[in-house]
């Protein structure tokens, strides 16, 4: 199964992923009873009521939280809320995953408070996530997981919009999005995007929610087939737009995995291929997942080629670079694409040729995958066949034979 996370129009906050569990079909009287223990180990707070209402946003049918808290505690530090979700996952006898995601919920945020006013971990004071309804959320939403059983599914989020204009709080007024918005999904790999919206969709604890819990960040929607949708309500109401975060469940059509590439694209006409040569082998060092050069005619009938490079996000600038430098081109094309791979994982094996013994890498599917495909990394072949003294073809051949047997 996998579960695709939709924050691309409102973004996510801890009640909206929650309540969206529970529009799923998590079992609510199981969560507010979970829940509940957690005012036992966290002074100053009570819970009045909690509860799961049914709600219509812009013409949404939704599910949304509603809190009633007694709070005397404004200001705590990001460790008593640790120790606060800590025990109580192990009052409510949480799964070791469901465990382990709590932890790591709370821990990305207090990381992230930790970096942007430089204080040591254990030093980190809450404000705004100070209350009782940021360990609600967490554990809350382990629970419905947990419940769900989707932490044996794959878990995906598409883009997180995260507004524009200021928030104000407890250090004044800042830029949306806030610099803890920022640090937790610092190096994460998730996607964000402003809006026109003027004000905070994301929050802290949704944000740190959100990258403990999914695995990767898609721009589209996998290939599914839809069983059942989750929608989960938000406390504002905007303009335009239903302010509610979406959760898909479904069934993969494909025994392939998937993730999403940008393709850097230029025509150059003007370049020998020395300098061709040179560009393909300085953006496969600069973290490329391959290159294609491809001769082509343009205007005026000038022959050309076109340069395109495969990569991941992270490589997307230090690509344009090599490629505006190295051929003095003067636009790139950038474009994003989704692509099916097969699983596969890179062993290294020992194979005997010539009575010398040898260490090849080799690309292999995963069993699962429906495929026995292999191939052997070209710079070993090549080693191999410089110290045998044969060419790359037979070389290859001789290597191929005793991986096959290796492999059965």
């Amino acid at each position: 199964m996998v579960l695709v996370i939709d924050p691309q129009i409102a973004g996510i906050s801890g009640d909206m992923i929650l309540s969206s569990l529970v529009h799923l079909g998590a079992n609510k009287a199981k969560i507010i009873d979970g829940v509940s223990d957690s005012q036992n180990y966290l002074h100053g707070s009570k819970i009045k009521k909690i509860d799961f209402k049914k709600v219509n946003k812009r013409g949404i049918a939704a599910t949304s939280l509603v809190l009633d808290l007694d709070e005397h505690n404004h200001k705590r530090k990001g460790a008593e809320i640790q120790d606060c979700i800590n025990k109580t996952s192990n009052k409510i006898g949480l799964s070791e995953k469901a465990k382990n995601f709590a932890t790591n919920s709370i821990l990305a945020l207090i990381a992230a408070e930790s970096k942007i006013h430089g204080t040591p971990k254990n030093s980190v004071h809450f404000h705004e996530a100070a209350s009782i309804d940021t360990v609600i959320d967490i554990v809350g939403t382990a629970i419905a997981l947990d419940n769900l059983n989707h932490f044996e599914d794959e878990i995906v989020t598409l883009p997180v919009a995260v507004g524009s204009g200021t928030v104000s709080f407890s250090h004044g007024v800042v830029s949306n999005p806030t610099g803890a918005i920022l640090g937790i999904f610092e190096k994460s790999g998730i996607l964000v995007q402003g809006s026109k919206v003027r004000d905070e969709l994301t929050t802290p604890t949704g944000a740190s929610i959100l990258v403990s819990l999914a695995e990767k960040c898609v721009e589209f929607y996998p290939m599914m087939k839809v069983s059942s949708i989750g929608y989960g309500a938000g406390q504002k109401n905007f303009e335009g737009f239903s302010n509610v975060l979406k959760i898909v469940q479904g069934q993969s059509t494909s025994s392939l995995e998937s993730d999403s590439v940008a393709i850097l694209e230029t025509n150059v006409d003007d370049v020998s291929g020395e300098v061709l040569a040179h560009v393909i082998d300085k953006v496969m060092s600069r973290g490329a997942k391959d290159v294609s050069v491809i001769p082509t005619i343009t205007k005026k009938g000038r022959p050309s080629h076109i340069i395109s490079v495969i990569c991941d996000s992270d490589h997307i600038h230090q690509l344009l670079d090599v490629l505006v430098s190295e051929t003095g081109t003067l636009g790139v094309r950038i474009r994003t694409s989704d692509r099916f791979i097969v699983t596969r994982q890179i062993i290294t094996m020992k194979i005997r040729a010539r009575s010398q013994n040898f260490t090849v890498r080799c690309k292999v599917a995963k069993p699962g995958s429906n495929s026995k495909q292999f191939k052997v990394e070209y710079d070993d072949i090549k080693k191999i066949s410089e110290k045998l003294a044969l060419s790359f073809k037979q070389t290859e051949e001789l290597i191929k034979e005793q991986v096959k047997k290796q492999l059965k």
